[in-house]
């Protein structure tokens, strides 16, 4: 399952509650990119937006928010897209597929130091799989034909899926926080 069908059926399992619509000028992040972007992750930006799942996965956004927000609350895609290939150089050797780094490009992390990137190398996004960089997986470098949102639905609510492909335990129960949402709590803290 691909596309805005994935990202209704990962809002099944993950509340929407917390999202906010990034209204991302998407003619814009293309023109940074030199690329379009995969509909679910497109659909996921505009029901969910930049935010963290359960604490332990962060989906970034594609380019800087228009608001100035810098990445507050991690990196971005463009340090993780060099983070993923710099990991793909070093740990490649180890995997049984072969990847073009410059084809990577990373859409999220997690707290245990995994980066979930796509496979740019298809001219259809709707088809690029998932590549795992992973900090503590078995193995570190996984391939997986599966678009963003199904992937996540399946991390999410399979346990067999899960084992070796994410370093750190997940909650059963699944929440979203948008980074609006994360740091606004967080300020009302101090």
């Amino acid at each position: 399952m691909r596309g805005r069908d994935a990202v209704a059926a990962l809002a099944e399992l993950m509340p929407v509650a917390s999202g906010v619509d990034e209204r991302i000028d998407w003619s814009e992040v293309e023109a940074i990119w030199g690329t379009r972007f995969p509909t679910d992750y497109v659909r996921f930006m505009e029901v969910y937006g930049a935010g963290a799942i359960s604490d332990t996965i962060s989906i970034d956004l594609p380019a800087p928010h228009a608001d100035g927000w810098p990445y507050q609350d991690g990196p971005g895609l463009r340090e993780e897209t060099e983070n993923a290939r710099y990991t793909w150089e070093m740990c490649r050797d180890e995997a049984d597929f072969d990847v073009d780094p410059e084809s990577i490009v990373a859409w999220a992390t997690t707290s245990g130091a995994d980066i979930y990137c796509w496979v740019t190398t298809d001219d259809d996004p709707d088809r690029w799989p998932v590549l795992i960089c992973g900090r503590h997986t078995n193995p570190e470098m996984q391939l997986h034909p599966l678009g963003m949102a199904e992937f996540l639905r399946r991390l999410l609510s399979d346990k067999a899926f899960r084992q070796q492909k994410i370093s750190v335990v997940l909650e059963d129960e699944v929440t979203f926080v948008n980074w609006r949402n994360r740091s606004s709590s967080l300020g009302s803290r101090g």
